[in-house]
């Protein structure tokens, strides 16, 4: 009978192991409100923890060496009550093949963050109603996140997962918190789904598969090829950017990429850069303090 419940036990540790598609470090920073200390940051860093890292978020079964390494931080400005405002920065990561090194996919700085919370009020998501916007916008990143993780692991991989962001988006619309409609901005959570769901970006989803798959993943076995394609995908944005120039999308994609750019085109075996120099200058010109580093 305790072989018995031990396996047990151990089936259902597996299984909870496997559940879960996010390996999340969640911190909050309250400093800017001069009251960091309070009890109420803590508790609700604490269920932002739990609820990313513990909700099963697909159908999917996620290993533990599949689970997607990712950062929040969320920088609250202001407290008043129930009532906070302030920004998000997410960040998240894939392993590259046979190596040790994590490759960044996804880096946005959400600026319309303002939400509702009482201390231990329980954090729970559904999608087919909107009640806190604090879970809507996390739930709507970590879709995006698990969506552009897709995408680096098969063509167009994550579509499904941004249709799941794009269905957040529609029922936050309807509450009065930014970043959900299509008159907030440029630079809202509205746009990004927007242009990931839109065939006028449609290379952005090839380029993110040849990036890391026929790119990263090769690293370690041939560097120069995996540089050829590496710049290869690259220069497939040039397509959106003659279309959408500066766009938020692509813009977002150097945010991430921008250090790692620098990185791999400055050291190993050379390859021909100069279409790669001149597309970075015009898809990314306010990371030209990066491209001059590149010395090939």
């Amino acid at each position: 009978m305790r072989k018995i419940l031990l396996f047990l036990l151990c089936a259902i540790t597996v299984f909870s192991a496997q559940s879960q598609e996010l390996n999340c470090t969640v911190s909050i920073d309250a400093e800017q409100t001069g009251q960091p200390n309070l009890q109420i940051f803590r508790t609700l860093e604490t269920q932002l923890r739990e609820f990313v890292n513990n909700t099963k978020w697909t159908d999917r079964e996620y290993k533990n060496q599949e689970r997607i390494d990712c950062n929040m931080t969320l920088i609250i400005s202001s407290y008043d009550g129930d009532s906070f405002a302030g920004t998000l920065q997410i960040q998240s990561s894939r392993p590259a093949f046979e190596s040790t090194y994590d490759t960044p996919v996804y880096n946005y700085f959400d600026r319309q963050v303002s939400f509702n919370y009482k201390e231990f009020e329980p954090l729970t998501f559904n999608i087919n109603s909107f009640g806190s916007n604090l879970v809507s916008i996390v739930a709507y990143h970590v879709y995006t996140m698990i969506g552009l993780d897709a995408d680096t692991f098969t063509p167009n991989g994550g579509a499904s997962y941004f249709e799941i962001a794009k269905q957040i988006t529609n029922t936050a619309a309807s509450s009065n918190f930014q970043g959900w409609k299509g008159s907030d901005g440029n630079q809202s959570r509205f746009r990004y789904n927007d242009a990931l769901l839109s065939s006028v970006y449609k290379e952005f989803h090839d380029v993110m598969y040849a990036y890391h798959r026929d790119g990263m993943d090769i690293m370690a076995t041939n560097q120069k090829e995996a540089k050829q394609k590496i710049a290869e995908a690259i220069n497939k944005l040039k397509g959106i950017n003659d279309r959408r120039p500066n766009s938020f999308l692509v813009r977002t994609f150097f945010d991430a990429k921008s250090d790692e750019i620098q990185a791999i085109f400055s050291a190993g075996p050379q390859v021909d850069i100069t279409k790669l120099i001149e597309n970075l200058n015009r898809l990314a010109p306010t990371k030209q303090s990066n491209w001059s580093e590149i010395k090939f």
